[in-house]
């Protein structure tokens, strides 16, 4: 391994994230000043290009833009009220109502959008206001849904788990998925335990009793929107097509959702697909970088040298993978998920499968519900500004609130990580 180069990778990386360049460019810039040390500047710039282009050669990707347009037509079809409706008719009358309904119904549309800032844009704006109303504590209903928000990105269908699909070489997608539900289910209801205790300590209200009635008819409101998950993981599941074309198969569907429902009209369409392009095109050039840069590691023996460093402190298993989780942790405060996921799978990944026999599909959920940690941790965590912006609060008010919830999500990560048996039934049950 070439010491110079890794010091200019991770120090030029790390000076440019400092400066304010965006990370995507802050990974080329680093990949490219690194690989000239080796080969000549024409070369290094072509293959560094060519090695970006290769990255978003697959058809597995095509899943991610579909999904993007179909979780931004939900968000702006009238789908979230619904499924708050149907939340309260779940949990509203349980200790800490209004909080458990804030993280019921993030549960739900994160399922359908895939999107973490999505689900606390769309949500916390409906839920603050009538938790304020209620009495709750705005910091702590700010907490709730920021950390609540993040279920989304395990419970299918998740655009974060087909990238890590693309960095760990090809592992099942539909296994993924699967293996998603009960970590995204565990953590969803750790956190309302916490927010009930919490909820219950402060003597904050329960909502208010539905009627049989009222409750049945809220329940067949939501039904179209939750069949959007039967739709594209039953119809992957039955082989009656791939999860990219799945991805399709749900704009179709929310499209025709949202018209039915009366909630965007042909005007709104040209809105969507703009800030749907925007999204697809930061996220498939950070696919993209990050793709040149994992090979410029792997050129420069990082994973190998990694897997070195961990087996020197322990080859007790326990003790490496609390090492990585650690790490991921640390690493989810400074640096937003995808990339993350696109940087550290391919040096993690080897190590877990290779020398811990870890399933890499199991070790997928595991990484990804580590980083959702950081989300909701400053000084990048997205869906924490989110969060304290539609709430109206200030970031420094937020953290004492949440760190329960941090711990609850703490608590589910050791969980999956030393049970595996909680990934992986589903996927076992189904043969994937």
């Amino acid at each position: 391994m070439e010491i110079l180069g890794v010091i200019i990778l991770i120090v030029s990386f790390f000076i440019l994230l400092i400066l304010g360049v965006p990370i995507a460019f802050s990974i080329g810039i680093a990949g490219t000043l690194t690989m000239l040390l080796n080969i000549d500047a024409i070369p290094a710039f072509t293959t560094f290009a060519l090695r970006m282009a290769s990255g978003l050669d697959s058809f597995a990707l095509l899943a991610i833009p579909f999904f993007v347009l179909a979780g931004n037509i939900m968000n702006s079809g009238g789908i979230a009220l619904r499924l708050i409706d149907l939340a309260k008719v779940m949990v509203g009358r349980l200790p800490g109502g209004l909080a458990l309904v804030n993280v019921m119904a993030n549960m739900l549309f994160g399922a359908i959008s895939g999107s973490a800032a999505a689900s606390a844009s769309a949500i916390g704006s409906i839920m603050t206001p009538e938790m304020k109303k209620a009495g709750y504590d705005p910091n702590f209903s700010a907490a709730v849904n920021i950390s609540s928000a993040t279920t989304g990105l395990t419970i299918p269908p998740s655009n974060v788990l087909i990238v890590y699909s693309l960095a760990s070489g090809g592992v099942s997608i539909s296994a993924l998925f699967l293996a998603g539900y009960l970590p995204g289910i565990f953590t969803g209801l750790a956190i309302m335990i916490v927010a009930a205790f919490i909820a219950h300590k402060h003597n904050y209200p329960v909502g208010e009793k539905v009627a049989f009635a009222d409750a049945v008819r809220k329940f067949f409101r939501a039904v179209p929107s939750l069949m959007l998950l039967v739709i594209v993981i039953g119809g992957i599941l039955a082989g009656l097509f791939t999860a990219t074309e799945a991805s399709a198969v749900a704009v179709v569907y929310a499209l025709i959702l949202s018209f039915i429902y009366k909630e965007i009209t042909w005007k709104d369409i040209p809105g969507i697909l703009i800030t749907s392009v925007k999204t697809t095109a930061i996220v498939l050039l950070l696919v993209a970088t990050c793709t040149g840069l994992s090979w410029i590691m792997s050129y420069e023996d990082i994973p190998q040298t990694v897997s070195k460093l961990l087996l020197g402190v322990s080859e007790n298993p326990i003790v490496i993978l609390l090492l990585i989780n650690a790490i991921l942790l640390v690493v989810g405060v400074f640096m937003d998920m995808t990339p993350a996921v696109l940087i550290f799978t391919p040096i993690f990944l080897p190590i877990a499968t290779q020398q811990l026999g870890m399933d890499p599909v199991h070790f997928g959920i595991m990484m990804v519900l580590n980083l959702c940690v950081g989300l909701c941790t400053p000084p990048v965590g997205s869906v924490l500004f989110i969060g304290c912006s539609v709430a109206g609060v200030k970031i420094e008010k937020v953290i004492k609130p949440l760190l329960p919830m941090f711990g609850a999500m703490i608590v589910v990560l050791l969980l999956i990580t030393f049970i595996p048996g909680i990934t992986m039934l589903l996927p076992r049950l189904f043969g994937l």
